[in-house]
């Protein structure tokens, strides 16, 4: 089997339920679902397999969500059977928490940064963020599962949960932006 097809030398691609031109808004939706996909394998692969197992296991655990999360969205015209639920949403409430209690409380806006490792998942959060606008406007036009728009919204909040833990367990303390009042009570 070769890698190539040749399919797409001119400017289209395939989705479940025919071909697009490879700028179409689904295709940048689950195409930045892939680039944050890409930079979680970058953050585990900075993490230390001893004092990381969690953070290691979750994250593997979202990458393969989020291909669910592409496959989803890779389904243009009529409605199939979706992987992304309401389950994973919660799952990753809990796991929210969980990181949260790992860090010190917050009053205001922080940079983001850190450790190596920290500032690999804040890249996470805003790629995270960027798909999240893509699906928003992907589904403005067309018919998307719902629960991917969730699951990037909850997914974002997820990754800033995890870097400020990532940093305080290396003992390296979040830098609060100068100009911010207190917003998170």
């Amino acid at each position: 089997m070769k890698l190539y097809t040749r399919s797409g030398d001119a400017g289209k691609t395939s989705v479940v339920g025919g071909r697009v031109d490879k700028d179409d808004i689904r295709v940048e939706a689950y195409g930045t679902i892939d680039e944050v996909n890409a930079f979680v394998s970058e953050a585990i692969s900075r993490m230390d397999p001893s004092r990381d197992k969690d953070m290691i296991r979750d994250l593997t655990h979202i990458q393969h969500e989020l291909f669910d999360a592409g496959g989803d969205l890779a389904q243009a015209g009529k409605k199939r059977d979706y992987k992304v639920t309401a389950e994973m949403v919660a799952r990753l409430e809990e796991w929210i928490d969980r990181y949260h209690q790992e860090a010190p409380e917050i009053r205001r806006f922080i940079l983001p940064g850190g450790t190596s490792l920290s500032s690999a998942l804040h890249v996470c959060r805003v790629l995270t963020r960027r798909a999240e606008r893509r699906v928003v406007t992907l589904s403005q036009d067309q018919e998307t599962n719902e629960e991917v728009r969730r699951y990037l919204n909850r997914l974002s909040d997820f990754f800033f949960a995890i870097a400020r833990a990532a940093n305080a367990r290396k003992g390296h303390q979040d830098v609060e932006y100068e100009r911010s009042g207190d917003v998170f009570k």
